[in-house]
């Protein structure tokens, strides 16, 4: 496509719009930004625009995208798509016969011919984006200084520089240039942003922040990226504070600001999974959009004008004991207007009308889980259900296990996912009721989700529609597949997690099935 032809770009502020100059700040986070294409649809679904938006690392991936005129929608669905394992391509065999020279284990072809294009990431686009002025950060080597390069400068050359973190892949030779990717020095240039006028800055954040050191080469690197992201972050805030010190005393700002600079942080609240667990199938794109997604929701549901505060704590993390998560997808008949599930299942097969729930229960500490008589966890996900909508990503979740039903003879398994649709708040409340009745109906009991859709933001509002889920043999070989723990360890403490839920759930099935049956305890 030709420079000439204007690509306009989503999230852009009109002309002349009133209120502060916002700038979007996509940090870095390996390849796990999936998360920060979630957390975009829920800022344009609040109708957040930005002047300026600015990438670093696997930001700049985000960045490409909208800039290649991609809406955030459809930036999920593109990395919910995209196949992992195409960012990995090897460099030519005779360099890994001179390991000495190598000068990095991977080379960037699977990137540029595989994963650029099933993104839509376009360089000729991106150069032609009009409406939001854009700046892709690149490490110069020889000089060892950040460049914000403007969108308008773009090349592929540059955009796989700005991602060749050393080790992994070489850096990108470019005139006089040496382009590697920025993350030793800052993770997030705020520093551009202020230089550009912003007096509201939003940051999508990825990168861990949580008090606990871990052993091991691998996590030592990952500490070693953490400590200069975050520090590198936190030397920018000072500046922007004492900015706004001088401000606040009557000195003119040197960029054009009028009011104090304003900080907003969506960011996990535990560390995200990292890298080789994507690689791994431990998680999947989709649960990241997801979380992301629920992540920026609840930052907009509660932020304050005067934002976060411009210190340490902003991007600072839960540190949690060791936790299991697992994917599921259930489907079945639904209508609206129905309010018996059994009811609504009939009418949506007859309709054929199905509704798809994808969810990711997380429990975050299994031992606390497991004491706990409510067995209570948490839920991302998304729903489906072509009357209201496709890919309804769910801003809240609650997921219980086995808890108690107010009958000694159930068990309860609670499934709840809050999203919104054509402007208008839902809430499904699903559960599975396991019976301890005569005969053995462990199937049955636990793949059938009775559900009821509620407006509003919880189970309390009126019930508008219903139906019956179920889980299907081959979803359910595929959910015993993604059950891990959820961060990264040892095979044998990844053993021990898997091992420990599973003996609470068959527990729990055989206090249910098989502990009262004649001869049991033998």
């Amino acid at each position: 496509m030709s420079d000439a032809v204007p690509i306009p770009v989503h999230l852009a502020a009109p002309a002349g719009a009133a209120g502060p100059r916002r700038s979007l700040i996509l940090a870095g986070g390996g390849v796990r930004m999936s998360y920060q294409a979630g957390a975009l649809r829920a800022l344009e679904e609040a109708g957040l625009t930005f002047a300026h938006a600015d990438g670093t690392s696997g930001g700049t991936f985000n960045l490409a995208m909208l800039f290649s005129g991609l809406s955030p929608f459809e930036m999920c669905e593109r990395w919910r798509t995209l196949h992992v394992m195409d960012l990995l391509s090897l460099m030519p065999v005779e360099d890994y016969l001179k390991p000495w020279g190598l000068a990095g284990v991977g080379s960037a072809k699977g990137l540029v011919d595989k994963v650029y294009p099933h993104l839509g990431i376009d360089a000729a686009r991106i150069r032609a984006a009009t409406g939001m002025a854009g700046t892709f950060n690149a490490c110069e080597f020889r000089t060892k200084t950040n460049r914000a390069i403007p969108h308008d400068s773009i090349d592929v050359d540059i955009l796989v520089g700005a991602v060749s973190l050393p080790i992994f892949l070489p850096p990108v030779e470019k005139g006089d240039a040496l382009y590697c990717d920025s993350v030793w020095i800052k993770d997030a240039n705020l520093t551009e942003a202020v230089r550009r006028g912003a007096e509201e800055i939003w940051l999508l954040w990825a990168i861990g922040n949580s008090a606990e050191y871990h052993g091991g080469a691998f996590y030592q690197y990952v500490h070693m990226m953490e400590i200069s992201s975050n520090a590198g972050l936190f030397e920018e805030l000072s500046r922007i504070a004492e900015l706004n010190e001088r401000m606040a005393r009557g000195e003119p700002s040197p960029h054009g600001q009028t009011r104090p600079i304003v900080l907003h942080v969506i960011r996990p609240e535990h560390p995200l999974p990292l890298d080789p667990e994507l690689f791994l199938g431990n998680i999947d794109a989709a649960t990241l959009i997801a979380m992301g997604y629920a992540d920026a929701k609840r930052y907009l549901a509660a932020r304050r004008p005067e934002g976060v505060p411009l210190d340490v704590r902003c991007t600072r993390m839960i540190d949690s004991p060791p936790g299991i998560r697992f994917r599921e997808v259930m489907a079945g008949g639904f209508a609206l207007g129905a309010t018996d599930p059994r009811e609504g299942e009939r009418q949506g097969e007859r309709a054929g009308t199905v509704l798809t729930m994808r969810a990711t229960p997380i429990i975050r500490d299994l031992e606390r889980f497991i004491a706990d008589p409510a067995h209570a966890g948490e839920m991302v996900g998304s729903i489906g259900f072509p009357p209201l909508g496709e890919d309804l990503l769910a801003k809240s979740g609650a997921f219980n296990l086995f808890s108690p039903a107010g009958r000694p003879d159930v068990k309860e398994m609670i499934y709840e996912l809050g999203f919104e649709a054509g402007g208008k708040s839902y809430y499904l409340a699903g559960k599975k009721e396991v019976k301890d009745d005569p005969g053995f109906d462990l199937w049955k009991d636990t793949t059938t989700l009775f559900t009821r859709l509620h407006e509003g933001g919880d189970a309390s509002g009126a019930v508008v529609g219903a139906g019956v889920l179920h889980l299907k043999p081959a979803e359910l070989l595929k959910l015993v597949g993604t059950v891990s723990p959820t961060d990264a360890c040892a095979p044998a403490e990844r053993t021990r997690l898997i091992l420990r839920f599973g003996r609470f759930f068959l527990g729990n099935l055989w206090d249910s099935y098989v502990a009262h049956l004649p001869g049991a305890n033998r």
